[in-house]
């Protein structure tokens, strides 16, 4: 997200880049002023990955609960040295849950992916062919579903989880065929009030998903290209069920990791927004500018709504993204920047490459 408010730089080359010059003088003003009490102009950046809501991304101290280690060093194995344990896929996400899946998605609209499931995914090691597979992350086919799903935004100000284990999904994972019921019903049959470009919408997960598009991911081949919808529908689901599955079995019961998941979700995930903002009004709150990455549409309302929209104009990009949900946004201290922001150029800059 980018503004100008001072011709020259960006406005010096940009077509279209004209400065609100009301703004452009109280900027130079309080630049002035900063200037004159000798201080120099204070920048903090921050990216605070608001869509990571994996409470087991990191490996934490958590002494209270010896479980807790013992589950992180049987994970470990399991994807370090899986042994017996590494089973095919078909296995795992069974014939009878993929065909489930396959109705589901010819049923909208999508074509059949039941050649890539016949011919090369249903045999795979669930660990060394799946997990591990580099491809299969270049290509974003499991990675883009969790992105968009993981954590839905509702109008309102809740969120929606998309059953699995990398999120703070409260539903029981207990055994497979629990997850699946639910992860069907959460990708196919929930419609969700999500707040789009155009306003609020109402959705279902699966409309939320996007195309992979080779000339982004070019390891991709243009028929994948052409299936990415119900393919990386297809690899989500494989990749959540290989989840739920490693959970059962390296823990010591389904109840044990689910309750240790519940408590960590709550002093980590729940408490990392208002953690956040905390952390920004109390140490960062005297910096001139403030620029923040892969930030949430819900993190940048109640930023405005508590003391840092009081001490900052709180500027969003004109095309923020609520189903992505990684927007960048800066903060300009209302006492340098007094009429906060001039022209949004975002647009005009992007232009400004050449294509390719």
């Amino acid at each position: 997200t980018i503004f100008l408010v001072q011709t020259g730089g960006a406005g010096s080359y940009l077509e279209g880049a004209t400065p609100d010059h009301k703004v452009e003088k109280a900027a130079l003003k309080g630049l002035k002023e900063m200037k004159a009490n000798g201080r120099r102009l204070a920048i903090t950046s921050w990216n605070i990955a608001a869509i990571n809501n994996n409470p087991f991304e990191y490996w934490i101290t958590y002494k209270e609960n010896p479980e807790y280690e013992k589950l992180m060093i049987n994970i470990e194995k399991f994807l370090v040295d899986p042994g017996e344990k590494d089973v095919p896929v078909n296995q795992v996400f069974t014939d009878d849950m993929f065909n489930e899946l396959d109705n589901r998605m010819t049923g909208v609209g999508w074509k059949s992916v039941k050649s890539y499931w016949n011919d090369d995914f249903k045999n795979r090691k669930i660990v060394s062919g799946f997990m591990k597979d580099p491809l299969l992350g270049s290509k974003r086919l499991a990675s883009m579903p969790d992105r968009i799903t993981n954590t839905l935004n509702v109008e309102g100000g809740g969120q929606v989880f998309r059953p699995t284990v990398i999120n703070m999904y409260e539903g029981d994972l207990s055994t497979l065929e629990k997850w699946w019921k639910a992860w069907e019903a959460f990708m196919f049959n929930d419609k969700l009030k999500i707040k789009g470009k155009e306003g609020v919408e109402e959705k279902i997960p699966y409309q939320m998903l996007q195309k992979i598009k080779k000339s982004k991911y070019p390891d991709i081949t243009e028929q994948e290209e052409e299936d990415s919808l119900p393919l990386q529908t297809m690899c989500g689901a494989i990749f959540d069920a290989i989840l739920v599955h490693m959970m059962n079995t390296v823990a010591t019961s389904p109840q044990a990791w689910q309750d240790l998941k519940k408590t960590m979700v709550e002093n980590l995930n729940k408490k990392k927004v208002p953690h956040t903002l905390e952390i920004l009004d109390q140490t960062y709150a005297d910096s001139d500018i403030i620029t923040l990455q892969e930030v949430s549409s819900s993190f940048i309302d109640e930023a405005r709504a508590g003391p840092l929209g009081k001490k900052f104009h709180i500027i969003s990009p004109a095309d923020l993204d609520a189903v992505r949900d990684q927007n960048s946004v800066i903060f300009l201290n209302r006492d340098t920047f007094p009429q906060g922001s001039g022209v949004e150029i975002s647009s005009l800059v992007d232009k400004a490459f050449p294509e390719g």
